[in-house]
């Protein structure tokens, strides 16, 4: 089959796509009915568990106590009952190892009875520990690779879900992922530290407010989650899409996203189809997403959960990204959640919306209607600004990946230069604290529309702000640096790590400045809010992160500016992030260095897939075709000079021209990747610095080539098809 059958065979099939499955029954099954079916959840324990073995397990889920390990046995038959109930025949415990993905390994709860049957069992001790091969799972250099023995721990905050698959059902239970040393080996472990460590410290800053509460204080999270959906056939036909998840060629089409009309536009009905069967699997899972819609790119799309614990929200949001996935074959579409798939069309990220709080307190982060008069309020939130200004190099390396670099500075998300929006109103409030006179507060006003059947709206005291990496947004701070592959796990251990150190430090002042007495802590909070303010509003900027005098005022004002991964990721390794995560015992400085080797080698192994598939594709595909368009262009000039007629030859000349600057530009790419550096860092700031470049001047050939070879000669799937085609 030739190139262009295969495009034209794909597009065919995209036009005349039909559901190979019935419409869900939605008219007889409610969302309410369906809501955490499928979840051990704290309704099944209370049914099922009995009274003091469900106290217990809910001690330790809401107070943070220590699990009572005599239960188990009693947890595990009931767990077991329930999921066999619900048609399981195995049991998994899921964790999430350093790839960043979800791991799992299933086992059988039937075991032969030695008569001829089996019976199902599931103790206590399989439910707490499981011994997963860890050999193949990245280390980091903390153990050798002859060392494969590793453990998952069962997390007990996360309840434990039942998957359906069309043949039958499993039991999943959230674990952390440790060495046979008890070495982080996963995302989940530091995250859990990180949580005790800011529990701790929020704590010692509430006692001193006299604010007693029986729960520990936890981070909330609440991750936006973009995507893109491409029908499955484009995605066969486009290698680059196929093996690295973004299109490594493609010219710009006629129409891309500057009519601003994909944005909120109405959702096309497959793709809404798609929507609410995955909302309906989520569902299942106790999954609180909330909402859905168009994003900017054409055929992006996002879908948002509501707020939750963050090591919860964490979880949840492994199983949005995996049920996108599983769900879009079903509809006979690929989810692509690479940062940037499409060139020159916004790519996607994970807005990590992030606060401190629990369920008697609320958020931390809130000002309410007067935040010069919440005096908590200012403490946390100065606590945020002081942190990010300390720290902020360090959240900026949790989000260092050869994806995401491709996304950071665009027009679609925030640049490397972590600073902090804070709006008009609280920006207004710690410039009177810096001043040493904090009077008032801007009130929210109201606005009137102009229009006599639409009522009066209010309206919020600040705006917000798109291009601040880390924004405030009325409760909360918004994250908007994550890419959309991402677990929000290691910036959620970054913020909880920053702001453990800083209220430590607020603690441990106002401690001093006190000695105990309570009608002195008033004037301590002030003298120490202004000492914040004027020691750390540098981070503090409300205005345009695109611009480039921003870029100069950040670098006035000392703020690091690290563009890409190997500049960033080294930071996970300095002496000043080592302090921070040992001192809190959130990670070892074995486990940070770990995470450095890992990632820098993740980040080289991504570059080096595509630098091979821009080499084979130019080579194989694009090479090819331009080669047939420039021999029907001479052998058409020839037959014409044959004949008489004087022809011009600019078009041919072009053509070759590409053509000739394409061979060169792949030689010269291949070259580069011969390259042998002395260590991974070496490696990963050469592909960088040389490879990247070279993968593009590649890439500019070959994308002028597509804007003048015969549409028929072309076999790859353009961006207007791929984009508009749904």
């Amino acid at each position: 089959m030739s190139g262009i059958q295969a495009r034209l065979n794909a597009i065919s099939a995209v036009i005349n796509y039909k559901p190979s499955h019935a419409p869900l029954n939605f008219h007889d099954t409610k969302p309410t009915d369906i809501f955490g079916c499928n979840v051990f959840s704290e309704k099944v324990m209370k049914d099922r568990l009995p009274k003091p073995v469900y106290k217990s397990v809910i001690k330790t889920i809401e107070l943070g106590e220590k699990l009572d390990a005599s239960i188990a046995d009693v947890v595990a038959n009931t767990m077991k009952d329930w999921a066999i109930e619900k048609g399981a025949t195995h049991f998994t415990h899921v964790f999430f190892p350093l790839t960043g993905m979800t791991a799992e390994k299933h086992d059988a709860f039937l075991v032969p009875d030695g008569k001829g049957g089996a019976i199902a069992e599931f103790s206590g001790k399989l439910l707490i520990q499981g011994e997963p091969d860890a050999s193949s799972f990245p280390s980091g250099g903390l153990r050798s690779t002859f060392e494969a023995r590793g453990y998952t721990a069962w997390d007990v905050t996360s309840p434990a879900y039942i998957l359906e698959n069309p043949n039958g059902t499993f039991l999943c239970i959230p674990t952390a992922f440790v060495s046979w040393s008890g070495e982080a080996l996963d995302k989940k472990t530091p995250l859990l530290r990180s949580n005790q460590a800011l529990a701790k410290q929020a704590k010692r800053v509430l006692d001193l407010f006299g604010v007693d509460t029986k729960l520990p204080v936890t981070a909330y999270a609440g991750p936006e989650q973009e995507y893109f959906l491409i029908d499955r056939n484009f995605v066969f036909s486009r290698p680059d899409l196929l093996i690295a998840g973004r299109s490594l060629f493609g010219a710009k089409p006629p129409k891309g996203q500057e009519f601003e009309d994909q944005y909120f536009g109405v959702v096309p009905r497959r793709v809404l189809s798609f929507m609410m069967e995955v909302e309906r699997e989520l569902f299942k899972l106790g999954v609180p997403v909330k909402t859905r819609h168009n994003e900017v790119a054409p055929s992006q799309f996002e879908i948002a959960p509501i707020y939750e614990a963050g090591n919860l929200a964490t979880d949840h949001n492994q199983m949005i990204m995996t049920t996108l996935r599983s769900v879009a074959k079903r509809y006979g579409m690929v989810c692509l959640l690479h940062e940037k798939p499409f060139a020159g069309i916004n790519g996607s990220g994970k807005h990590l919306n992030y606060s401190v709080g629990n369920a008697e307190l609320g958020s931390l982060f809130d000002p309410g209607d007067t935040p010069h008069d919440n005096a908590m309020f200012l403490v946390f939130c100065a606590a945020a600004i002081r942190g990010l200004h300390k720290y902020g190099a360090i959240l900026r390396a949790t989000v260092a990946t050869a994806s995401n670099d491709h996304r950071l500075g665009a027009n679609e998300a925030p640049p490397a230069i972590m600073s902090m929006y804070l709006g008009e109103q609280l920006a207004d409030v710690f410039d009177q604290i810096k001043k040493g006179k904090l009077k008032n507060s801007k009130s929210k006003g109201v606005m009137s529309i102009g229009v006599d059947t639409l009522p009066p709206l209010p309206m919020d005291p600040g705006d917000r702000n798109r291009t601040s990496p880390f924004a405030f947004t009325g409760n909360r701070f918004e994250f908007r640096a994550v890419g959309s592959s991402q677990s929000i796990a290691g910036s959620q251990v970054a913020i909880n790590a920053i702001m453990s150190e800083s209220l430590d430090y607020i603690a441990t002042e106002l401690e001093k400045a006190t000695k105990g007495d309570p009608g002195k802590l008033n004037a301590a909070v002030q003298t120490l809010l202004q000492k914040i303010v004027k020691e750390h509003d540098a981070v503090v900027f409300n205005g345009d992160g695109y611009s480039e005098a921003w870029h100069k005022e950040a670098a006035r004002r000392g703020l690091p500016n690290l563009k890409t991964t190997p500049e960033a990721l080294p930071v996970l390794g300095s002496k000043e992030c080592i302090e921070l995560f040992t001192k809190y015992g959130i990670l070892t400085e074995p486990e940070l260095k770990s995470r450095v080797e890992i990632y820098l080698e993740q980040y080289s192994k991504t570059v080096k897939t595509e630098a091979n598939l821009v080499v084979r594709m130019a080579t194989t595909i694009i090479f090819p075709a331009a080669m047939r368009y420039q021999s029907e262009l001479a052998s058409a000039c020839a037959n014409l000079k044959a004949i008489g007629h004087d022809y011009k030859m600019g078009t041919l000349d072009d053509v070759t021209a590409k053509l000739r600057g394409m061979q060169e530009a792949v030689a010269k790419l291949e070259a580069l990747m011969e390259h042998e550096a002395k260590d991974a860092h070496a490696e990963a700031k050469h592909l960088c610095d040389m490879v990247l470049p070279a993968m593009g001047e590649v890439r500019v050939y070959a994308d002028a080539l597509e804007s003048v070879v015969a549409d028929d000669l072309w076999a790859l799937p353009s961006y207007q098809e791929m984009l508009f085609i749904r």
